[in-house]
């Protein structure tokens, strides 16, 4: 991976190789909020150069540049000829049918539940949607960390946590402060020069979603909006 810019955690933020990128929200992300609940609730403080420092700055840069960067010219931790993108086993997708899909979060929480029973349905929501029903649940971002490393490049494995906590509304549902977080498997098919070409993701997002449901119905028009920035 490049040197870090200012970002403790993420590469390809800022610094000259940024200057002609084109940012979703106009502006290179801000994660001072979401790295304060990060460091507040890891349960690793991985050593700066160790392998799993470097693939979790590695998967953190990758997840900023699917969300914030609008052009695939302007991923750096990504060859975008060659990347697909698989969750759960299913068919890869290419950056462009992320885009056409709604973005990451339609990506990530692809289903085949029949829509009745759907908490969250990808086929219905657009990026903009997505984005500000998490960021609105989730108002200090949803942190990541990589809990053990099994295998480095070209075929990199490991484990990991996502976490936050309930503080906004969820899809008519009341906040209720609590921890929201699941874990799961992550193998990502690196080449030489360490950018990303395949991942896969596995994980059960069923019970990730189910937690939202422990809110009281909210009544019509209770729900507040969010920012439509996405942290993780």
């Amino acid at each position: 991976m490049a040197v870090a810019g200012e970002d403790p955690y993420r590469s390809f933020i800022s610094g000259e190789g940024e200057k002609d990128t084109v940012w979703r929200f106009g502006a290179p992300p801000n994660y001072d909020v979401v790295n304060k609940l990060f460091e507040e609730g890891r349960t690793n403080i991985w050593p700066v150069g160790s392998l799993e420092e470097k693939v979790q700055r590695m998967v953190k840069t990758w997840e900023m540049e699917l969300v914030h960067k609008v052009r695939p010219q302007d991923f750096k931790s990504v060859n975008i000829e060659k990347f697909r993108l698989s969750v759960n086993g299913r068919k890869g997708l290419t950056s462009a049918e992320i885009s056409e899909i709604g973005g990451s979060y339609n990506a990530f929480l692809q289903t085949n539940l029949p829509k009745e029973l759907r908490i969250y349905d990808p086929e219905e929501e657009t990026r903009q949607s997505s984005s500000k029903e998490f960021a609105t649940t989730f108002p200090r971002g949803f942190a990541l960390e990589i809990l053990q490393v099994y295998s480095g490049p070209p075929v990199v494995a490991y484990s990991f946590r996502h976490w936050s906590y309930m503080e906004g509304p969820f899809k008519g549902h009341a906040p209720t402060g609590e921890l929201v977080q699941f874990s799961g498997v992550g193998i990502f098919h690196v080449n030489a020069e360490t950018r990303v070409e395949n991942v896969e993701l596995f994980y059960e997002r069923g019970d990730f979603l189910s937690s939202f449901l422990k809110g009281a119905p909210l009544a019509q028009g209770e729900a507040a909006g969010g920012c439509p920035f996405v942290s993780s």
